[in-house]
């Protein structure tokens, strides 16, 4: 099949997206599949005609900043056009030469379905969810309200807005991050009123809505669905406060147990609640469930990555293999999903 694998983009998580690309597209390769690997945001100036019997790593060659969160302006430079629309020279083009996009993308203007829309909108089968439950995922404070209806446990909170005061004190130690970041990107842990207000100020250079969430100390946990069915959980291990940005990508920062050292009861349970909250947000394919346990065993979701990270680090790829299913293999079911609801 002829495969477009989109990756890197503009959003904070960008690196990762690239890396993430990278394994996927060797993996489509491996697999026999005819793959172009390109950065959705930066394009293609090549020639399209023939490019799928080419060896074409596009988004290699032209994608990489090499940063946390890449300057807006440094990729804007990058661009003939300034950056005037999102999509780069000849992305769709291609995707629509295709027989089907691999999204390979996170956080914002990936993993929030505005291109999962556009992509519907031209015929063209993607991976993953669709744009609604996409939308849905993405936004933390959507997702506890979904959470809370539907009796998922997840940590109290409030959503606020640019300029919005609290309505009741903040008790402390609590979460800051913005609704609409992944990786831990902009999570901080306060302990008091000052570190409060930097938090505050550091979430909303992300968004016009922030979250505010009760702290909860305990071992963090992961659960990937696929097909709607749960992974073997994984336990992080970080070797700093938090499972934070660079524990997740930065080999050496954390150890990862899978399968995770739990009574098969709370596996179960865990398991349990990930499908359940796959079903509540109306996933599909496959995302990934972040959960802390306090020390008295009690479970609690933070959120739902409909894009989880594809990286030689990432935590889904370690759950599939868990469940003996190597990263080609898991590759391949996520493309075949696809192209099966496509048919339906």
């Amino acid at each position: 099949m002829n495969i477009v694998v989109l990756a890197g983009g503009n959003s904070t998580e960008r690196d990762v997206s690239l890396s993430s690309g990278s394994m996927i597209y060797r993996a489509l390769k491996n697999l026999g599949h005819k793959a172009v690997l390109v950065d959705v945001y930066l394009g293609y100036e090549g020639e399209l005609e023939g490019i799928f019997d080419r060896d074409v790593d596009w988004a290699g060659q032209v994608g990489a900043i090499g940063e946390e969160s890449p300057d807006p302006e440094k990729l804007k430079a990058l661009r003939k056009d300034g950056g005037k629309r999102f999509f780069g020279p000849n992305v769709l083009e291609l995707c629509q030469c295709s027989d089907g996009v691999f999204l390979a993308l996170h956080g914002a203007n990936g993993e929030d379905g505005k291109i999962q829309a556009c992509l519907e909108l031209l015929g063209i089968p993607y991976t993953g969810t669709d744009f609604v439950s996409s939308a849905m995922a993405m936004d933390k404070g959507i997702s506890k309200d979904i959470f809370r209806a539907y009796g998922i446990p997840t940590p109290p909170g409030i959503r606020l807005k640019k300029g919005e005061a609290e309505e009741r004190e903040i008790p402390f130690p609590c979460v800051v991050k913005a609704c609409c970041e992944g990786s831990s990107v902009s999570v901080s842990i306060v302990r008091d009123r000052k570190e409060y207000l930097g938090a505050k100020e550091e979430a909303f250079r992300y968004g016009e809505e922030i979250l505010v969430e009760q702290y909860i100390k305990g071992r963090e946990f992961s659960v990937g669905v696929l097909d709607g069915r749960a992974l073997p959980v994984i336990e992080m291990v970080p070797q700093m406060e938090f499972y934070d940005y660079k524990a997740k990508y930065q080999a050496g920062s954390a150890v990862e147990i899978c399968p995770a050292e739990l009574t098969e009861e709370k596996t179960r349970e865990m398991q349990d609640i990930a499908e359940r909250v796959f079903q509540a947000l109306r996933l599909k394919s496959y995302a990934r469930m972040d959960f802390i346990m306090d020390p008295s065993g009690k479970v609690f979701c933070l959120e739902a990555n409909t894009l989880p990270g594809m990286t030689a680090t990432s935590l889904l790829p370690q759950e599939a293999a868990a469940a003996g299913m190597d990263f080609d293999a898991l590759c391949q079911r996520i493309l075949d999903y696809a192209f099966r609801e496509r048919k339906n």
